[in-house]
């Protein structure tokens, strides 16, 4: 009935994958049964689940291998115990069955075949951990190693992630295993082993000439870049043991989207490999910062290699936003290391080339300075690692919103918004990890020099007319006031400059995102008291109070969602940091706070109004709450005059009318929040007098009759006014725990409860008096 044609094998819904998908899942539940092995091999059910390997349902295929996996794993448990490695002879009939399927998979012509058997491999490898998985290595491991005699090697991707599979488990019990490693290696094209490189060099235990092996593999078209665009042959030892591979500079050459797949993926490899502690040592730090500078400036243009095989990869890169974006990101990840300063400064010059270079226009500007005097002049010949293009000047202007005057100049590569993104995200890590001058808290020589052109570039691209450019400038300026704001090198290079001005002109600007990304940065300015003034010193409090009547303004009235929900961020970070001019009158400040949150539409604007509100009321209970939102820790009881004064102020800033309002939020998020705030609170107030003595207040019958209609949908009645003790009566009668491990089910246990099923059951077979006993 279940495997037969005869079955729902026949039948038309067999042709819905959530039936077949379902079909296995019964599947590997019927096979716990001690009988259900032989069963399933007799029956042909094993038969089935080969063929749905191949589904075209990519889930219902995925199931099927598992399924596969879950079955043999059940097979071979009973042999494998008491035994090191059991014979093929001694396996399960239905073992047997599997395995032999598998090795015919292997021996196959056809691709996809061979595809459905490695993957079945790797899952067992790597969810299986029983002696008998030795012997399935010793059988297979031949047909494996096979599979490298061919040409094409046949699904490559599937081959790498068995190896690696068995690598992880226990390299040391699989015999030949490292060998099979390094003719991978040998025989896989660049492209392809790559992946199984960084995979060996992640691996704890590994053969050190192995390691050597895959690490070459990875710096190979690097190290072919740097030859490639050299004018004078490299030092000795640069990215040693990996150049010279003719394989890897055929596949450079040979198309772009071969030279661009190839070098994207050894950017990405060896940016995941830089942070890893068992990186290969020494890290060749100088030459790889070399490389990622070099395929920078042969993507703008900038570089001018003399030999054939350089200009045949700079007109192959130029303008690839892919290559420039990996090599940023790689650029950035580099950070982490030290270099000499000669290609510090050059990483520095090409990530403000970046910044510089327009994005929709023709018209080439850069600022003069240091950096870009590094720039050699029209027809100077000098190293690969150096640009041979300059890029002309502008004047830096002081007209409001005006950075500077253009200069024509020669036309430059229009890089995308993303490769923007990427620089924006690369110059920050290289100057969040610039080193701080000795005996001096403040910036080195070089860092400020790089920011006072940093900015006026910056400067300009707040202005860019594209608002996208806008929104990058305003995250960048963000992140770096963050860490830098108590700098005084920054602090006096920004206020030089017109950057705090343009930021608090933009809250106004035509797009949603931009005013959103105005609101972080001016609070983040705000807070270190680097907003804008007329006279371009730091801000006066007369400054501050209007920056916070604009932004409650914007909490008010703006129409998008985004702008409001970071002006309440920004509120609450400023709660929390005991912001001046927030902490001169905090309790008015959060009542305008949240009275505006608690009418705002969007559910995460009023849930992080009820975060402003834990963080006051952690302030007024004289409890700094934890940052780690996976924090445990048992709030403990507050003294019984604190609490009753804080009972006071929150009854003041109407808190409770918000929280208990939020309780019935359609929203579960907001729900949530709302029932841990109140639960906080009613720890906190443990002590307060007696259930009987709260419960004597007039109100809180009317309260808790107000609550129920607020639970049956009715929100329009508001609480009024509440007393410290009908707020702790309310807090003991409300059912919060209960109302919190409702909020904490999902959407659809309704639907998978057991009750549910049978009803599913009952429907599809008619509502029978019989059918409905055997049922239940």
């Amino acid at each position: 009935m279940l495997f037969g044609e005869v079955g729902p094998l026949g039948g038309a819904a067999w042709t819905a994958p959530a039936v077949r998908s379902g079909w296995i899942q019964g599947l590997r539940t019927l096979a716990q049964h001690p009988s259900a092995l032989r069963f399933l091999a007799a029956c042909g059910a094993v038969d089935t689940i080969f063929s749905l390997q191949g589904d075209p349902s990519l889930f219902v295929a995925s199931a099927a291998g598992q399924l596969l996996v879950h079955i043999l794993d059940l097979a071979m448990r009973g042999p494998a115990e008491g035994h090191r490695s059991p014979q093929a002879c001694d396996w399960p009939a239905c073992a047997q069955k599997i395995v032999g399927h598998i090795e015919d998979s292997l021996c196959s012509t056809a691709v996809p075949q061979v595809t459905q058997a490695l993957s079945v491999l790797t899952t067992a490898f790597g969810h299986c951990h029983g002696l008998w998985t030795q012997g399935l290595w010793v059988r297979l491991s031949p047909l494996v190693a096979r599979l490298l005699e061919k040409d094409p090697v046949p699904a490559s991707h599937s081959l790498v992630d068995l190896l690696l599979s068995v690598a992880r488990s226990a390299p040391s019990s699989y015999r030949g295993l490292w060998e099979t490693l390094a003719q991978t290696l040998s025989h896989l094209s660049p492209t392809q082993a790559g992946p199984l490189a960084l995979g060996i060099l992640k691996l704890q235990d590994c053969p050190q000439a192995l390691r050597t092996q895959a690490f070459g593999i990875l710096l190979q078209p690097l190290a072919c870049v740097l030859e490639a665009a050299a004018q004078a042959p490299g030092p000795p030892g640069l990215l040693e043991g990996a150049a010279g591979n003719s394989m890897t500079v055929d596949t450079l050459l040979s198309s772009k989207s071969a030279c661009v797949g190839l070098l994207c993926c050894a950017l990405a490899h060896l940016g995941l490999l830089q942070p890893l502690p068992q990186r290969p040592s020494p890290w060749p730090q100088a030459p790889l910062l070399g490389a990622a500078v070099t395929i920078l400036r042969l993507c703008s243009g900038s570089a001018a290699p003399t030999s054939d095989v350089g200009s045949r990869l700079c007109a192959i890169l130029v303008g690839c936003g892919r290559v420039q974006r990996a090599a940023l990101d790689f650029l950035g990840a580099l950070s982490q290391g030290t270099g000499p300063q000669e290609l510090v400064t050059q990483v520095f010059s090409v990530l403000l080339e970046y910044l510089v270079s327009p994005e929709s226009s023709s018209m080439s500007w850069m600022p003069v300075g240091h950096f870009q005097r590094l720039l050699p002049r029209k027809n100077e010949v000098r190293c690969s690692l150096s640009p041979c293009i300059p890029s002309p000047s502008y004047t830096p202007g002081r007209g409001r919103g005006q950075a500077g005057q253009l200069t024509p100049g020669p036309a430059a590569p229009l890089f995308p918004l993303q490769v923007l993104k990427k620089a924006f995200q690369a110059t920050l890590r290289w100057l969040l990890s610039s080193p701080k001058t000795p005996g001096c808290c403040d910036l080195d020589p070089h860092t400020q020099l790089f920011l006072r052109e940093l900015l006026p570039v910056l400067q300009k691209r707040l202005c860019s007319p594209c608002w996208e450019v806008r929104d990058s400038g305003l995250e960048f300026l963000t992140q770096m006031t963050r860490h830098w704001g108590g700098q005084a090198g920054f602090r006096q290079a920004l206020l030089a400059s017109e950057v705090p001005e343009l930021t608090k002109q933009l809250l106004r600007d035509p797009e949603s995102y931009v005013r959103a990304s105005a609101v972080t940065a001016t609070g983040q300015l705000s807070s270190w008291g680097l907003c804008a003034t007329p006279a371009g010193h730091e801000c006066p409090g007369a400054q501050q109070e209007s920056l916070l009547v604009e932004l409650l303004h914007i909490l008010s009235t703006d129409s998008e969602g985004f702008p409001r929900r970071a002006v309440m961020q920004v509120f609450t970070e400023w709660l929390r940091d005991g912001h001046a001019d927030v902490a001169e009158d905090a309790e008015q400040f959060v009542a305008g706070a949240l009275q505006a949150a608690s009418r705002d539409l969007d559910w995460e604007v009023r849930a992080q109004g009820l975060e402003l509100a834990l963080v006051f009321l952690e302030q007024l209970l004289g409890q700094r709450g934890s940052h780690c939102p996976y924090a445990v820790a048992l709030p403990e009881t507050a003294p019984p005059g604190v609490l009753a004064q804080a009972l006071q102020v929150l009854c003041r800033v109407q808190l409770f009318e918000f929280a208990f309002r939020a309780l019935f939020d359609c929203d579960r998020p907001v729900a949530q929040k709302s029932c841990d705030l109140l639960l906080f609170l009613r720890a906190k107030a443990a002590p307060c007098g007696s259930p009987q003595e709260a419960g004597d207040s007039p109100n809180v019958a009317s309260v808790e009759a107000t609550l129920q209609r607020w639970q049956a949908g009715e929100q329009g009645q508001p609480l009024g006014y509440l007393e410290p003790g009908a707020v702790v009566a309310l807090l003991r009668s409300v059912d919060l725990e209960g109302l919190r491990d409702t909020l904490a089910e999902s959407s659809d246990h309704v639907e998978k409860s057991p009750q549910s099923l049978l009803q599913d059951m009952l429907a599809a077979v008619g509502v029978l008096g019989e059918n409905e006993a055997d049922c239940y």
